[in-house]
């Protein structure tokens, strides 16, 4: 249980007060955090609940989106939110086409150059950002980084500190690269996130995750393969299932606990 962490996405309806005080009851050192209801909440007074509570914040999601008007004021304001909550990693997902555009390439350019221009606002807070690639089904309106060789290609233009990508399995397990690329990433990964992929999926592919263990995905020989590449931090259990969601919270905590350690550690 040492690297388990909890994202609260996974309990999606579980007040973030609830969701603290049942990671302290679970044994659970850890907890990913989202803006939406850290900002809900108060961020001043999450920072404090979560430290009270005495978890560590894994990561923050979200920033990004860079292909979309107001891009930096809202970047900037989630690198000083990860900083007030006292974790280094601000999830980055990309953002798709923008409107109207067929240009991938130039999407992708587009990303790597804001992040080129957030580089040391986040260097200067101790943050890290941290690009997440997601499944190509999402590439025309969420993320045009689809591959971790893709996130790693502009990564590698920063120090590790600063830039790194996140290895979440159920956007990269199909990737006949994926070994290969993180064992490339190295010291560059930043966090590693735990969902499963069922089939057949769900209407709406973005609420398709399942729990640890209850789909296709090797998710311990990824943990091993990001292990052997250095990391050593959390493993962050994130999924996103109406189905779940309408469990009692504490009923899902159980059910992540239970999985990441069947099938994960």
């Amino acid at each position: 249980m040492a690297r388990f962490s909890f994202n609260q996405a996974t309990a999606k309806h579980w007040p973030l007060e609830d969701v603290v005080a049942g990671c302290v009851d679970a044994g659970v050192p850890g907890i990913g955090l989202w803006r939406e209801p850290v900002q809900e909440y108060g961020l001043a007074k999450a920072a404090t609940l979560v430290r009270e509570a005495g978890l560590a914040v894994t990561s923050l999601c979200r920033g990004g989106f860079f292909t979309a008007d107001g891009w930096r004021d809202e970047n900037r304001r989630a690198i000083e939110e990860a900083a007030t909550l006292g974790t280094s990693v601000l999830v980055l997902v990309s953002g798709g086409l923008p409107e109207g555009s067929r240009d991938v390439d130039g999407a992708r350019r587009m990303v790597a150059d804001a992040i080129a221009e957030l580089a040391p606002e986040a260097a200067a807070a101790g943050v890290t950002l941290a690009i997440e690639p997601l499944h190509p089904m999402f590439c025309s309106d969420r993320c045009v980084v689809a591959t971790l060789g893709q996130a790693l290609d502009i990564a590698e233009q920063f120090e590790p500190g600063t830039v790194g990508v996140v290895v979440d399995a159920y956007h990269v397990w199909w990737d006949d690269t994926v070994y290969q690329q993180i064992a490339r990433a190295g010291a560059r990964i930043a966090a590693y996130q735990v969902a499963d992929w069922i089939t057949p999926l769900p209407e709406g592919v973005l609420l398709g995750r399942g729990l640890p263990g209850d789909g296709c995905v090797e998710l311990r020989r990824l943990r091993e393969a990001v292990d052997a590449a250095g990391y050593t931090g959390p493993v962050e259990v994130e999924v996103f299932n109406a189905e779940v969601w309408a469990r009692p919270g504490r009923a899902v905590l159980d059910a992540s606990v239970a999985g990441y350690l069947r099938h994960v550690v």
